[in-house]
């Protein structure tokens, strides 16, 4: 016992420890990150090196040389393949003009060169991965789940339904209706503008699949009770009724006073 109480006094036991702890958590955080996370392999070198031509040429005057970012434009390094096909994809970058958020335009690229420079940026470090087909198929996924977990993580900023509303700052959360799976995938994945990081320690990729179900599901489904008012909720519900309804209490009162004379 004394030998063994000696034994952990020693001055190595507590780095040894320390090294242990290190390798379990690398080791936990490879298992449930690997699935998601770009790596250079995926993309073959002419693809890379043409990427670096479009990344110089376009994207350079903001994010550096060698995407180390400067005062105009953040550092690329670990973004992964996601982020860049979703800026350049959706339009947002290369950016229109500086303002509060990045606005929504016609991409400027081909698919082939979002690929490229998706596969310059993954090799610069790895990050979230382009998703597979198989975490956007909806026809897999659950909207009742989807549904809780969008109520509880995103319906502060984009409504209950997806359908967006005003941020602080001329900011705004999207409208997710013409929102296509594979962007609504990378958004959760990346967390541009506002919108926080889910990784998928925080929403696995079945969660996110779910989650577009459900999105897709109040998008495509009609409204039973007619006329939705951009669906945003009973503020916007109450507002019409005060304007338009009071105004036609008080057109009828005029009316039935006019006519009484």
């Amino acid at each position: 016992m004394k030998l063994l109480a000696a034994r952990r006094r020693h001055p190595m036991a507590l780095v040894v420890l320390l090294l242990v702890g290190m390798l379990l958590t690398g080791g936990a955080y490879s298992l449930f990150t690997g699935n998601t996370t770009a790596k250079a392999e995926e993309y073959s070198t002419a693809q890379v090196e043409d990427g670096e031509k479009l990344f110089v040429t376009n994207c350079a005057t903001c994010h550096g040389m060698n995407a180390e970012g400067s005062e105009n434009g953040p550092s690329l390094i670990g973004v992964g393949a996601a982020a860049v096909d979703f800026q350049v994809s959706t339009g947002r970058m290369p950016l229109q003009m500086h303002g509060p958020q990045a606005q929504v335009k016609e991409p400027q690229f081909s698919e082939e060169e979002i690929a490229a420079m998706a596969g310059y940026v993954a090799s610069l470090g790895p990050g979230p991965a382009v998703p597979d087909e198989e975490w956007l198929n909806t026809a897999e996924g659950d909207s009742a789940s989807g549904g809780g977990l969008f109520r509880t993580n995103c319906a502060m900023c984009h409504n209950v339904v997806g359908s967006g509303g005003a941020l602080t700052r001329g900011k705004y959360a999207p409208n997710l209706s013409e929102v296509s799976e594979k962007h609504l995938y990378e958004a959760m994945q990346t967390g541009p503008q506002n919108m926080p990081i889910f990784n998928d320690a925080n929403l696995t990729p079945e969660e996110k699949r779910d989650v577009i179900t459900y999105v897709r599901e109040v998008s495509e489904t009609p409204s039973a009770g007619g006329f939705k008012l951009g669906s945003l909720g009973p503020v916007a519900e109450g507002l019409f009724i005060w304007f338009f309804g009071l105004a036609g209490v008080i057109g009828i009162t005029v009316w039935l006073t006019a006519r009484s004379k």
